[in-house]
């Protein structure tokens, strides 16, 4: 994921911390109970988010790993760690660690405690750091905000929006809330509804359940795509549709995720021969007014996991959607 959708149990307790120079540092780090007799690369990663596992499998293997007060390295990953055993490890600095810096930026914050913030992100911002936008993204604008975040796997990011898809998120501040979202999401208690529209007329019922899987497109790996899990990777994925309106130009749609696989909205509507408008990449026109793919996370609710609080959110749509919509003739909700 890419970092995982699965919560990341604290494997280690950092014990020192002893900064070398620019380019390398040694750190020190003690196995928590939790995780006596896992294997040393999926410890490791548990703790040190800004570094991919791939990246510590290599180190490991390359012998920058070794047990506190010994002087050979531990160089196979599987090796198994005992809950209280120390390792150093030597950090060789990488685009991806490197990424994980604040930058200053106007983030439209909706609410936030000590536990959790709700995020209005607007189209064109990143989420998270990836090859080709290793900076000024939503990772580094919440680490402006809270230092804290350093030690908070993906700077409390639980779920996330498509660079040109705008709307609500939810944030974790502390390792706690960011555990119990996800454990929220993966029991579906946080609900995620969008609204979308399609270049094309709708037929048939107003209401529509889909239920196909979705893997990396094999033909294209910058797609997503609806699979046969017989025969290819991937997981279930199901999205519940209600039209809003509909004409001869297109239709407005009520989108609500019930799981959230990558481009989970934009595969299905394209698979059921509605693709969005502006949506090139899965088969949509772009337009004067829509140049992105009209989609927008509308409304978020929860219940907050600590104050048991039931929070709902709302954002209106932006303007280019707004303005295609008024092109096509359909009505704009939430004004």
């Amino acid at each position: 994921m890419p970092p995982t959708d699965l919560p990341i149990s604290p494997a280690l307790a950092v014990v020192e911390t002893e900064e070398l120079d620019n380019e390398v540092e040694l750190r020190d780090v003690e196995i928590l109970p939790e995780w006596h007799r896992e294997r040393l690369d999926r410890a490791l990663v548990s703790l040190l988010p800004a570094f991919s596992r791939n990246h510590l499998k290599h180190l490991i293997e390359d012998g920058f790993v070794c047990a506190v007060g010994s002087l050979v390295p531990v160089t196979k990953v599987a090796h198994l760690v005992k809950a209280a055993e120390r390792y150093q490890v030597r950090l060789q600095p990488t685009d991806m660690s490197q990424a994980y810096q604040p930058q200053d930026m106007a983030l439209d914050i909706v609410f936030e405690d000590e536990h959790l913030r709700v995020i209005h992100k607007p189209v064109g911002l990143v989420v998270h750091p990836a090859p080709g936008n290793w900076s000024g993204t939503l990772l580094n604008g919440l680490l402006a905000l809270d230092a804290g975040l350093k030690q908070v796997p993906r700077a409390g990011i639980v779920h996330r929006l498509d660079k040109d898809t705008s709307g609500l998120m939810v944030t974790a501040r502390t390792r706690a809330c960011m555990d119990a979202l996800v454990e929220m999401i993966g029991q579906r208690e946080v609900h995620r509804e969008y609204l979308a529209v399609t270049q094309r007329p709708w037929r048939g019922s107003l209401d529509r359940e889909v239920e196909m899987p979705i893997g990396r497109d094999p033909r294209n790996r910058l797609r997503m795509a609806v699979v046969d899990l017989a025969h290819q990777s991937g997981k279930n994925a199901h999205t519940t549709l209600h039209c809003q309106a509909t004409n001869d130009q297109g239709s407005l749609v009520h989108c609500t995720l019930h799981t959230g696989r990558t481009h989970q909205i934009r595969v299905h509507m394209a698979a059921i021969g509605m693709p969005l408008l502006g949506d090139g990449l899965y088969g949509g026109s772009s337009t004067e007014t829509q140049s992105r793919q009209a989609l927008h996370a509308f409304r978020l609710g929860f219940e907050h996991p600590f104050t048991g609080q039931a929070l709902q959110f709302q954002s209106p749509l932006p303007a280019d959607m707004q303005s295609s919509l008024a092109e096509m003739g359909l009505p704009t909700p939430l004004g």
